[in-house]
């Protein structure tokens, strides 16, 4: 369960799932057909090794990203990665020259993005991981100026980001991407009300958002996990996240100026010819809750 200053690194508690969501993204550049190519994703499993690796060799065949939500959730990762890519590729285009990744994990876009020359990265995580992804990746050069950042985002992280050099007067790129999820209400709000406060006129930011599930389904879900045996490729995810939201984000950002567009990851699956799971499967409750954000401050 989650505590209120509780921390981890690459392969433990919210960590893990960067590693888990990375192992994704490296499946789908495997395919015929990949939505996106993230060729770092593979560095960071192969660095790691044991079932991360067996699993890109085809070894892990019993690994849960070998079932059939498995297959969805490859899907699923695919589809934002391609959504966050456009996303900020239009945003450079803009002439922003700030890029906020705020939870980075194991985010690759600094080293994998064609980013305008100018162009500064700031990478906002808990410090073993920021130290994970260095070392994982010391032999590569990123495509903009990377500073890291290492903070909780439950603590002043707009000092933090201030601190190293983010420039309020100039317009910002932001990501919010598989973290929500990880905050209690509260610190959502916060996380909302840094955004807006550090970004100038012309800002933009991008967010993916869960609707929190039936209470009653949720404790059972957690329950399950307490009392099941976890695989060692298997995060107790229901027990690393809070199931709490305070606002919609686009309410949210809307009701400050900004102008917002929302897109249900359903639709976007669809919109690329990816399969959209059963309401009633596993994969199915996830993906029909998920909504693709962008925003843009006026």
């Amino acid at each position: 369960m989650r505590t209120d200053h509780d921390t981890w690194d690459i392969t433990t508690s919210v960590g893990s799932t960067a590693l888990f969501v990375a192992a994704a993204r490296a499946l789908e550049a495997q395919k015929p057909d990949p939505l996106a190519i993230d060729p770092y994703a593979e560095v960071f499993c192969r660095a790691v090794g044991g079932v991360w690796a067996d699993l890109l060799d085809g070894a892990a065949l019993e690994h849960e990203l070998k079932s059939e939500f498995g297959s969805h959730f490859v899907d699923f990762q695919a589809a934002r990665t391609k959504f966050f890519d456009t996303y900020f590729t239009k945003a450079a285009a803009t002439g922003v020259r700030q890029i906020v990744l705020l939870a980075a994990g194991l985010d690759s876009r600094a080293y994998r993005l064609d980013w305008p020359a100018g162009t500064v990265v700031f990478e906002l995580d808990q410090p073993q991981v920021l130290d994970f992804k260095r070392n994982a990746l010391a032999g590569c050069k990123p495509a903009a100026q990377r500073r890291e950042v290492a903070v909780d985002l439950r603590d002043d992280w707009p000092r933090a980001l201030r601190e190293h050099g983010f420039d309020l007067s100039s317009p910002s790129a932001w990501i919010v991407e598989g973290l929500l999820i990880y905050l209690p209400a509260s610190a959502q709000v916060q996380l909302f009300t840094g955004i807006d406060a550090l970004s100038a006129h012309g800002s933009h930011a991008a967010l993916e958002e869960s609707a929190p599930m039936d209470a009653a389904e949720f404790a059972a879900k957690q329950e399950a996990e307490r009392t099941g045996v976890m695989s060692e490729h298997r995060s107790p995810f229901f027990q690393l996240v809070y199931n709490e939201r305070y606002e919609p984000a686009a309410d949210w950002f809307g009701a400050r100026g900004w102008q917002t567009d929302v897109t249900p990851l359903p639709d976007y699956l669809r919109a690329h010819r990816r399969p959209v799971p059963a309401s009633d499967s596993e994969a199915g409750s996830m993906t029909s809750t998920i909504s693709l954000i962008s925003a843009v401050k006026g």
